[in-house]
């Protein structure tokens, strides 16, 4: 019987010892925050810090029903009623990924979100090997955030790339935000 230690390559048992790396979960015996941990706190980062939305909510999991669909914190910023001119609503998609080995699958999916969002943001591990994932982000548009993935409380977050704004296409936007349900009085 062979172990699996990553997609795609497998290692007889009489080999395995010493071969198989830790999970990416557990570190030195010490279980990680999970992903979701960091969806509140990179929230409160999108409104407070980036002043890249004025409302921001954790969603995470499969609210939208799609795989690729639904983003780990999704935001508005929503110009003041008191400004003269006030352009239309704009919304701030953001995937937050804690495993390294699932960078290509994050980007994947932050291109996705490019479909019904204004802007998208990609956060990873600062541990990570950021080179190519930053000229990724940077060639379609994606904004980089780098955290510490071993504390939820505090992740300091950190800018790399700033996302830049293009238009969506209106009827995903409609669809997904009919998707919110309750989550959408929230936001607006």
């Amino acid at each position: 019987m062979g172990l699996k230690p990553e997609r795609g390559l497998f290692i007889l048992k009489k080999y395995a010892e010493g071969a198989i790396e830790k999970r990416s979960d557990v570190e030195n015996n010490i279980h990680l925050p999970t992903e979701a941990s960091f969806y509140q706190s990179f929230a409160d980062y999108l409104v407070q810090d980036l002043e890249e939305c004025t409302k921001a909510i954790s969603l995470g999991g499969n609210k939208f029903g799609d795989k690729w669909g639904t983003p780990d914190v999704f935001g508005v910023y929503k110009f003041s009623e008191a400004d003269a001119v006030r352009p239309p609503v704009e919304i701030v998609s953001v995937e937050i990924k804690t495993d390294t080995n699932q960078l290509i699958t994050a980007f994947g999916q932050a291109c996705a979100y490019k479909t019904f969002s204004h802007k998208v943001y990609l956060a990873v591990p600062k541990e990570a090997d950021t080179g190519r994932i930053e000229s990724l982000c940077t060639r379609f548009g994606i904004g980089l955030i780098l955290f510490n993935k071993k504390d939820s409380s505090d992740p300091s977050w950190e800018i790399r790339t700033r996302a830049v704004k293009n238009e969506p296409d209106y009827f995903y936007v409609n669809e997904y935000l009919q998707r919110l349900g309750e989550d959408r009085r929230s936001l607006f």
